[in-house]
């Protein structure tokens, strides 16, 4: 009897090659984008029911991360031009193709938003842009949920159903975070309802998504990622708690701390999940097993 082959490469060779992104551009560029996009909401929000102050920190927090979201790509990239070259061509099929015409839209109307309103000038040309970038902020938040899953890293494809429901509440609780550090405590009262409906959305569908996902499940409960999604766990369920509980008391520093907990909760389940893909493309187990199972279930 011939023992089955054991999988630990592919003649001394890994199976997949592991995503050469730089952790903390790529990760950072997950985060920033996130919070960007829920913010331009939570922005358009505030300008519309008379709330000037939430609006502004909203304004600005998108017009500021999507600009160190890009340079972090850029960085990433290695050089600016690359990041133009994927503008010569329009492909629907390409996640990253619309991507990158998603944020050649969206960048400018954070700006024109966030600068008309700090300038106190150009008010219509100011609230158009405002409500142009809260249409375009759900795709901002969600879009880099699609990329990741495009791929054949085993913890990020397997996961591309519930992802994006991940990544939009991770998007909302960090911008709920942010807002609620920034504003007045009597003008967060969205910000608060924002971080409960983030924290719900984010905690519901990361469970929903490892019990699917079955063995390729393990990256997220192993060394650091584990750490890192346990961490983010803890930081939104406690942060939005804490937020009501501000909310109820007015009290500023209570706010402050909610949106540290819920801005450190974000970054954490943005990082965690980076790290679990890389760990999955790693070990060829993830390739290989489930694979072989395709392989093995009855067809009709």
């Amino acid at each position: 009897m011939v023992p089955e082959a054991q999988f630990s490469s592919y003649y001394g060779r890994p199976i997949l090659k592991k995503p050469v992104w730089a952790p903390l551009d790529i990760a950072g560029y997950l985060y920033l984008g996130g919070l960007s996009g829920a913010s331009s909401l939570l922005a358009a929000g505030g300008h519309v029911t008379g709330r000037p102050a939430l609006a502004r920190s909203a304004k600005l927090a998108a017009a500021g991360g999507i600009s160190l979201s890009l340079v972090a790509l850029v960085h990433d990239l290695g050089r600016p031009v690359r990041f133009l070259n994927m503008l010569r061509v329009f492909k629907p099929t390409s996640p990253m193709n619309l991507g990158s015409w998603l944020l050649a839209g969206y960048v400018p109307l954070t700006m024109a938003a966030a600068a008309s309103d700090v300038a106190g000038r150009y008010r219509l040309v100011g609230s158009a842009a405002t409500g142009a970038a809260a249409l375009l902020g759900p795709a901002v938040t969600t879009y880099t949920a699609v990329l990741i899953s495009d791929t054949a890293v085993p913890s990020w494809h397997e996961g591309h159903r519930e992802l994006p429901f991940v990544f939009a509440g991770s998007g909302a609780t960090a911008a709920a975070g942010l807002a609620l550090a920034a504003a007045p405590v009597a003008q967060t009262g969205p910000a608060r309802r924002l971080a409960l409906l983030g924290a719900a959305l984010e905690l519901g569908a990361f469970q929903l998504m490892k019990r699917r996902m079955g063995l390729m499940a393990e990256p997220y409960e192993e060394g650091g990622p584990r750490a890192l999604l346990r961490s983010a766990e803890i930081l939104a369920a406690g942060g939005a708690a804490l937020a009501a509980f501000a909310g109820r008391r007015r009290s500023r520093p209570l706010a402050a701390v909610a949106g540290a907990a819920l801005l450190t909760g974000s970054a954490a389940l943005r990082f965690g999940v980076f790290h679990a893909g890389v760990a999955s493309a790693e070990d060829p187990k993830y390739t290989v097993v489930p694979q072989r199972e395709r392989l093995r279930a009855p067809t009709d």
